[in-house]
């Protein structure tokens, strides 16, 4: 668990983990991840065939039902993620790497470029499935659903998240 007291959603074995950058204020608030009405993280989840319904940041444990889980590559909570610094992400990627060695899943979806730019070192990253692994994990990159990121539609966002979801 985080050091903010934001839940994890984890367990072994998962099909997907969502990594988000890092929590933002308002779900470290409200005790539950992406829990600003203005992120589309459920809603993108519901469309591309995750969840049978549209879940609620308050129900956000019943995404283990549906095989997949939550976490943050930074557990630092703030306004924006353009508050973290490169330094933030190489500095968590050990605990990162070590948790999802620990839980296993089967793909790792860093929701944003940012956090798998700055661990690989690596500034040309593109949407989608990348070619390496990450502590064992199938890696991809999806665009991050925060109401901040409005360069991405929710069609647009529900067709990347889809691309995941029909390889599992």
């Amino acid at each position: 668990m985080p050091s903010t007291g934001l839940s994890e959603i984890l367990a072994p074995g998962l099909s997907v983990v969502f990594c988000g950058l890092n929590p933002a204020l308002s779900a470290v608030r409200d005790g539950h991840n992406f829990s600003n009405p203005s992120n589309r993280f459920w809603r993108v989840l519901h469309l591309a065939g995750f969840t049978p319904r549209l879940l609620r940041a308050n129900e956000e444990r019943e995404l283990l039902q549906y095989d997949c889980g939550l976490t943050s590559a930074v557990s630092r909570p703030t306004k924006s993620a353009n508050e973290l610094k490169r330094q933030d992400y190489l500095s968590a990627a050990p605990v990162l790497e070590n948790k999802i060695r620990k839980f296993a899943p089967a793909n790792l979806a860093f929701l944003g470029k940012a956090a798998y730019a700055a661990i690989s070192l690596r500034a040309d990253v593109e949407w989608g499935r990348q070619p390496e692994e990450f502590a064992g994990a199938v890696i991809w990159l999806l665009p991050n659903p925060s109401g901040l990121n409005r360069a991405f539609t929710l069609t647009t966002l529900t067709e990347h998240y889809l691309e995941l979801r029909l390889t599992l």
